[in-house]
């Protein structure tokens, strides 16, 4: 390779690194970060968790008492005619009544056979409820950007062995030149490295837009601008001692998809307890203060009014409803039953989740290692066969052949580290423990 050439070359990298330099590099910390604060699904998630928050209150479950204002006013216009046991009349046209009611009125119900605080109850294992469904949410959405983060890793990672396969297609290419100006190749040769150099090119040129529309995918996750660019970190760093033991026992106690059903089995019976409080009277106490005032254009009485307290209670016992009841319990302790079924089906899917991922993660990382060393094997592989190139001791094809399997190394050893990691959030989702 002439000096104009490794010239040329070096300005490219330089140029290529300058531009890298010039972008914002994104680390998974800061994607996570933006993530959490920009989701929609995330923020979607916040709000229905306060509101299930906001509705934990006495006053919700019915145990305070309720107090209403009232007022009323009637009034009339009428002819109005009277005919007295003397026998006399009296009439009055256009004879105006008026009517004004107003008070203040207490409704307490003190005893509903405990219904009111095992709805109260109820409503704090909604709360619960609406936090494990945030949690859950927030698990799913940071996995998506873990994801589309390596996969962005991985995809720089091949835009490399791309670029470094095209300077190689160049240095051929070159070599192929020198040999035919010499006589020392045909034009075929010629003609074979530019047709691979063109082809590694359109490769380049299909990772780049892999490369940009990955990065798109993740600025959605991150709901922010899609034309936001930034690069991100080269590292991708796999945990190879993670234990099933200890994975599997986390899973059973905080993964949101069990602890969510857990969760609906109590509800369940907090509804069984709220149905059965209906075998129980209901006492009501009832107070208020109230003003009447009557006026009439006619009549023994022309004006009346009257104010005052009054207080009592009433009560209620459900005697027979036709069997509902019975049938209502009935139901709530077949929908404890239901809850129960659904977390053993919840757990055996956990485990056979666990297991299956567990699997992948230990064959992921045996191939990290493989791939590692196919790398070392075809990179030496290609410098021998670069160098009898050179000298004119090997066909281009073999060239081709060394050069493709050492590209083809990078790229599957990038894709190893990358299913690997994969298989690393797998288990962290199922486990319930990403750091966020």
């Amino acid at each position: 390779m002439n000096i104009k050439n490794i010239y040329s070359t070096l300005l490219i990298l330089f140029l290529c690194i300058a531009k890298t330099n010039a972008q914002a590099v994104l680390t998974i910390e800061d994607a996570t970060r933006i993530a959490l604060e920009n989701n929609f699904e995330i923020r979607i998630a916040k709000n229905n968790s306060k509101i299930s928050e906001t509705n934990v209150t006495i006053g919700n479950a019915g145990i305070l008492p309720n107090v209403a204002a009232t007022v009323t006013d009637n009034n009339s216009v009428t002819n109005s005619s009277q005919t007295r046991q003397d026998g006399t009349t009296t009439s009055l046209d256009n004879a105006k009544n008026n009517s004004l009611t107003y008070g203040v009125g207490l409704n307490w119900t003190v005893f509903d056979g405990m219904k009111m605080f095992a709805r109260l109850d109820q409503l704090k294992e909604l709360q619960k409820l609406g936090d494990s469904e945030l949690r859950r949410t927030v698990l799913i959405k940071i996995v998506q950007v873990n994801s589309a983060y390596y996969d962005l890793v991985q995809q720089q990672h091949q835009l490399a062995a791309l670029d470094t396969t095209i300077v190689i297609s160049k240095q051929r290419l070159t070599l192929a030149q020198n040999r035919f100006s010499i006589g020392k190749a045909s034009k075929l040769e010629v003609l074979n490295a530019q047709v691979d150099l063109n082809s590694d090119q359109v490769a380049l040129l299909r990772q780049k837009e892999t490369y940009a529309n990955a990065k798109i995918l993740l600025n959605q996750y991150l709901a922010r601008d899609p034309k936001i660019d930034f690069t991100v970190t080269d590292l991708v760093t796999v945990d190879n001692a993670m234990n099933f033991a200890e994975l599997s026992d986390l899973a059973h106690k905080q993964n949101p998809a069990v602890e969510a059903q857990i969760i609906n089995k109590r509800i369940a019976e907090l509804q069984l307890k709220q149905v059965k409080a209906d075998r129980y009277p209901v006492v009501n106490l009832t107070s208020g203060y109230n003003f009447s005032e009557n006026q009439s254009s006619l009549g023994f009485t022309s004006a009346s009014s009257s104010k005052g307290f009054n207080y009592g209670f009433n009560a209620r016992l459900n005697i027979f409803d036709g069997l509902n009841q019975h049938r209502n319990e009935k139901v709530a302790k077949i929908e404890i039953e239901n809850s129960q079924i659904a977390i053993d089906q919840q757990n055996m899917i956990l485990d056979t989740q666990l297991s299956t991922a567990f699997q992948t993660y230990q064959t992921n990382l045996g191939l990290i290692d493989l791939e590692e060393d196919n790398v070392t094997i075809a990179k030496q592989n290609l410098d021998i066969t670069l160098d009898k190139f050179r000298i004119g001791t090997i066909t281009t094809l073999d060239f081709r052949t060394a050069q493709l399997n050492y590209v083809n190394a990078k790229v599957r050893y990038s894709n190893a580290q990358y299913q690997a990691k994969l298989s690393e959030i797998a288990l962290r989702e199922l486990a319930g423990n990403i750091n966020f």
